[in-house]
């Protein structure tokens, strides 16, 4: 079924109205879509190199869009719709250590997020489960969304089709030291301050000791 979907995905980059299908796929991906928008984002932007900036804003918006929807969910649907969500992409497990770290840490987990496999959907129905400050989520989903989309974009746009090897190979790497950058400091003064317990609590977390 994902391949099935995934193809499907990729199709959408010929189709005349690809820029929609980009933000359908972006908004969705953010909250409940198991397929992340990259490989379609990839693909225009190597038809079209000139137009790969506007690509890469489109699927920012959309991404971010998304995430406030994946918010609003966990926010106020997480025992009727966000339970199904997550069961049916079989991140049910994951949810509880996920709303222990971003109730500890909110803004950085959003950021690494960015540099690892993490699904957003996950981030962003928790953040809302656990109501993590609105402005927290957004400006760090910006950030961490925006560094990804929006990296991919300026680089086609600057260096046209042959950059697409560069970034297949190097592009993980180089947003991972950079969102980990970032972020490293926050989470070394965090770890420094000697929070008791907090590596234990978040290994065995439960949804009553999230709440």
């Amino acid at each position: 079924m994902l391949n099935r979907l995934y193809q499907w995905t990729l199709a959408k980059a010929a189709h005349r109205h690809a820029e929609r299908w980009l933000f359908a796929v972006s908004f969705m991906e953010s909250s409940f879509f198991p397929i992340p928008p990259h490989p379609l984002l990839g693909l225009m932007c190597l038809a079209r190199p000139e137009r790969a900036i506007r690509f890469g804003l489109i699927c920012t918006i959309a991404s971010v869009l998304g995430g406030l929807f994946g918010y609003a969910i966990g926010y106020f649907l997480y025992e009727t719709i966000g339970t199904q969500i997550l069961g049916a992409l079989g991140l049910t497990e994951k949810f509880p250590v996920a709303a222990c770290y971003l109730r500890d840490y909110g803004a950085e987990i959003i950021l690494i997020k960015g540099a690892t496999p993490i699904p957003f959907k996950l981030i962003t129905i928790t953040a809302g489960f656990i109501g993590l400050p609105l402005f927290t989520f957004l400006w760090a989903s910006i950030l961490s969304r925006g560094f990804q989309f929006m990296l991919v974009g300026i680089l086609f746009w600057k260096f046209g089709r042959p950059i697409k090897a560069f970034i297949e190979k190097y592009l993980a790497l180089l947003s991972a030291a950079f969102l980990l950058l970032i972020v490293g400091g926050f989470l070394a003064v965090s770890a420094l301050s000697g929070s008791q317990g907090k590596s234990d609590l978040c290994s065995g977390a439960t949804m009553d000791k999230v709440r």
